[in-house]
């Protein structure tokens, strides 16, 4: 998605892209190579299964790996690639040209694999130590078929060794995770999302069922298929055919990501002022999304604190009058837990939810006696949570300058004195890790990093005088790439992935404050049309 339209106004981009996301039910988000590799893997039966195997063959990186990011991002991407041409291979019936590619693409994988580093660490995405050790035994079961049934494929190739599993990771996981819930005599919403990494170990009794998505998740759902039965019910065909019409017969690793979207792109389009053509629609988005039992990102997952707390913190920003009471759900006593059952917490959920309650409060002085002791230990976790040289780490994002952009606008403006220390480390951070493009990025400059940036030395005026030179580079460099459209993965679900939009109205809105960013301190003490 384009981040700029030649010669627009921040008015009337704002609001194009308004009306762009309230006309998408599903979302902006390309296609998942983990996530189509295990459709294609266990629903044979769903309609275009050629050009999901054109997308898996075409991916393939001149290294033989899968997935974006760093090499050790690409361990799980490129484990389903692997699995799902061998699955292909083994059903046959395939064209011998596209036979021959895959033979091709399995040995090039399993090289990749073998050249992948042996040990950690690991990224943090979703449910990692059960979908790598699960795909690991996939394979070696895979290509131990394969040899044994003599599979006559082109030239009578036979697959190089099988992948071992890298180390951090247990062989042991998945099975015992799905004994543990068998005991209980039930599987958690939290294993939904992720269910393909143990859905050979769960008994038929305990998987759920329906005609939606599993989890959100299209593999989850395809495996979820194939545990029940060889045929597959009309509601999961259903489900996944309409998700596939959305991506172009493709999968994203969570369909529909409307909550998530809304809720994010209104946020940082409200940080500066949302159009006046724009606010019912916001308004309209706040009101249906807000739920008093806790907000959930997509149909099927859990709620969690995350999106309840920013569907808190958009409507207090378009005047809405819903309480921060469903964050309650969260709180473990010291800050909010993302969703129950969380094995690590997230700080950016936590500044989300100081920033909704400070919001709440600022427009309720009467609420300050319940959220007061509250906001104080939640900045306090934060604050702690920093690390020493100045950025925070998250599990949601690969680079910190999403979660030091969050924790230090919502201290910077709720944490007060208390927190001024922590909010300078992060701007000296900040200034010092610029590259000398103007841009900022973990593994190279990105206008995506770069916007967290600048939102972080503009979240605090009072350092603008020494800091303008960083923003005017800054600012130079995403007005040169401005609609370039395309954006590094750098969000983490079970894999890497790029929320246009959400990324997009960042940019968007960073650009118009570094714009106006003169004015700056006195605009943030003034209401917006929307607070009005």
């Amino acid at each position: 998605m384009s981040d700029t339209v030649a010669n627009a106004t921040y008015p009337q981009e704002a609001a194009r892209l308004v009306a762009r996301i309230d006309q998408d039910p599903w979302g902006s988000v390309r296609p998942s190579l983990y996530e189509t590799a295990r459709v294609i893997s266990a629903a044979p039966w769903l309609p275009g299964e050629q050009r999901r195997i054109a997308y898996l063959l075409n991916e393939q990186a001149p290294d033989g790996s899968w997935g974006e990011g760093p090499e050790r991002y690409r361990l799980l991407p490129t484990l389903s690639g692997v699995e799902a041409a061998l699955a292909v291979l083994r059903r046959g019936a395939t064209p011998e040209e596209t036979t021959r590619r895959l033979a091709t693409a399995v040995d090039r994988g399993l090289a990749a694999l073998r050249a992948l580093p042996t040990a950690g660490p690991w990224p943090d995405t979703a449910a990692a130590e059960i979908l790598v050790p699960s795909l690991v035994a996939k394979i070696h079961e895979q290509l131990t078929r394969v040899r044994e049934d003599e599979l006559a494929v082109v030239g009578g190739w036979r697959p190089g060794p099988a992948p071992a599993l890298p180390r951090g990771y247990d062989q042991a996981a998945p099975e015992y995770v799905a004994r543990r819930y068998t005991s209980a005599g039930s599987l958690p919403v939290k294993l939904h999302h992720t269910f393909e990494g143990v859905a050979r170990y769960i008994p038929g009794a305990l998987i759920p069922d329906g005609p939606d998505l599993l989890g959100s998740s299209p593999a989850a759902t395809a495996a979820r298929a194939a545990a029940i039965s060889p045929a597959p019910a009309t509601g999961t065909v259903s489900a996944l055919e309409a998700v596939a019409q959305r991506y172009s017969g493709l999968f994203p690793e969570a369909a529909p990501i409307l909550v998530f979207e809304r809720l994010w792109v209104a946020a940082a389009l409200a940080g500066v002022q949302l159009p006046a053509a724009s606010l019912p629609t916001v308004r309209g988005w706040a009101d249906d999304l807000y739920d008093p039992r806790g907000v959930r990102g997509a149909p099927g997952l859990m709620t969690d604190a995350d999106d309840t707390a920013m569907a808190v913190l958009v409507s207090s920003l378009v005047g809405l009058e819903h309480t921060p009471d469903p964050l309650d759900l969260f709180h473990n006593g010291s800050h909010y837990d993302c969703y129950i059952g969380e094995d690590t917490g997230s700080v950016t959920a936590n500044a989300h939810a100081l920033q909704a309650l400070g919001s709440y409060v600022s427009r309720h002085p009467g609420a300050r006696h319940t959220y007061g002791p509250r906001t104080d230990k939640l900045r306090d976790w934060l604050v702690g949570q920093q690390r020493p040289e100045g950025p925070w780490p998250d599990k949601w994002h690969a680079s910190p300058y999403y979660a030091t952009a969050r924790c230090v606008a919502a201290l910077a403006r709720y944490g007060g004195d208390h927190a001024s220390t922590a909010v300078g480390t992060a701007v000296a951070w900040t200034v010092e890790t610029q590259r000398d493009d103007g841009s900022w990025g973990i593994w190279g400059g990105t206008t995506e990093e770069t916007a967290y940036a600048a939102q972080i030395l503009l979240s605090t005026p009072d350092h603008l005088p020494r800091h303008a030179r960083a923003l005017h580079r800054a600012e130079t460099y995403l007005n040169d790439r401005a609609g370039s459209g395309h954006h590094p993965a750098l969000w983490h679900d079970k894999t890497l992935y790029a929320p246009g939009a959400m990324i997009g109205a960042e940019i968007l809105a960073v650009r118009e404050r570094l714009r106006t960013r003169h004015g700056l301190h006195r605009r943030q003490t003034t209401l917006t049309d929307a607070e009005r």
